[in-house]
């Protein structure tokens, strides 16, 4: 009991409706997303949210805090590493145009939602162990074939306090965040629960570790290093942190590509569905002034979009209009 205490670093390899009308891009397999998406108009939003999940990245070793944003670069934030770029990088055309938009609807995976006691540690432990090796199963199927290679992230899931290379851990609000200097995915086992209001939902756990694995995956396909690139060559800090959010609403998107991947044998259902949705309206940014992450309406439908279409090509958040990137 007491080696659960401590952090571990393994790499074990492991109906409710649409909100808003399909773009004519997600109605085709293989495209890329166009300027023509129509705008999401959703209600019902909650007056409060919490702060739950925060994406930490770096191409090197530096220290970088994974708690709430400074004015400035994001944390861990360095110049585009080309040995990571996407096969024929070539500026923006990584982002817009990456290999993983074309590699087809996601291949279904069969993953048992595993028992959980989100009460007790251990259990929780070894509910994100097996989802993350469905994770890694799931998108190791979706690269083959695109010319981008694909390694599983490291598995950093604490129970006390620790260092990375993209900082200390834990930070104030901060549950789970992906580390790119080391490919690692950090998860607090208890820190997760507090910080989503204490859910006895299991996908509310199944969608956090989604949107973080999914840092990876862009990680993967050379669109992290590209964000931080073109991020980095920006002045303004609004313009800043728009593109911070297109890379948090594309994690929301992956992540719903995944959950959609599981949803016959997980099972996922009419009601796991409308909790995942209200889980990712909560994870989203309530102050207009300090939006990094997306509006609740956002998370919620870019969650929604990759769930409901299956489909990389609908994820590419990176030509979608400024109205549906709030």
């Amino acid at each position: 009991m007491a080696a659960r205490r401590r952090a571990t670093a393994v790499r074990r390899r492991a109906d409710e409706g649409s909100a808003y009308a399909l773009p004519p891009y997600a109605r085709r397999p293989r495209q890329r997303l166009s300027l023509g998406v129509l705008l999401v108009l959703l209600t019902g939003l909650s007056a409060t949210g919490f702060a739950a999940f925060i994406s930490v990245s770096a191409m090197f070793g530096a220290p970088a805090h994974a708690g709430p944003v400074a004015a400035g670069d994001p944390p861990g934030a360095a110049p585009v590493s080309a040995e990571r770029s996407a096969p024929g990088d070539t500026g923006t055309d990584s982002l817009t145009g990456n290999p993983l938009y074309a590699s087809g609807a996601m291949t279904q995976v069969t993953c048992p939602a595993p028992e959980l006691d989100a009460d007790d540690p251990a259990s929780m432990e070894d509910f994100l162990h097996e989802l993350t090796t469905c994770l890694d199963t799931a998108w190791r199927k979706q690269f083959a074939g695109t010319g981008l290679e694909f390694d599983a992230p490291s598995r950093i899931y604490w129970y006390t306090a620790g260092q990375s290379p993209c900082g200390d851990f834990p930070t104030a609000g901060t549950a789970a965040f992906y580390c790119q200097a080391n490919e690692g995915l950090y998860l607090g086992i208890e820190d997760i629960v507090e910080n989503s209001a204490e859910s006895k939902h299991p996908e509310a756990y199944t969608f956090l570790l989604s949107h973080e694995y999914a840092h990876h995956v862009q990680g993967e396909a050379g669109l992290l290093d590209r964000f931080h690139g073109v991020r980095a060559a920006e002045d303004d800090g609004s313009a800043k942190d728009r593109l911070t959010r297109r890379s948090e609403l594309q994690a929301n998107c992956l992540g719903g590509l995944f959950l959609g991947a599981v949803a016959e044998s997980y099972p996922i259902g009419s009601e796991e569905h409308a909790n995942i949705l209200a889980d990712a309206e909560r994870r989203g940014d309530f102050d207009p002034s300090e939006r990094t992450h997306g509006s609740p309406a956002s998370g919620r439908m870019w969650t929604a979009h990759g769930m409901d279409r299956g489909d990389p090509a609908a994820c590419n958040t990176w030509e979608a209009r400024e109205e549906l990137v709030d």
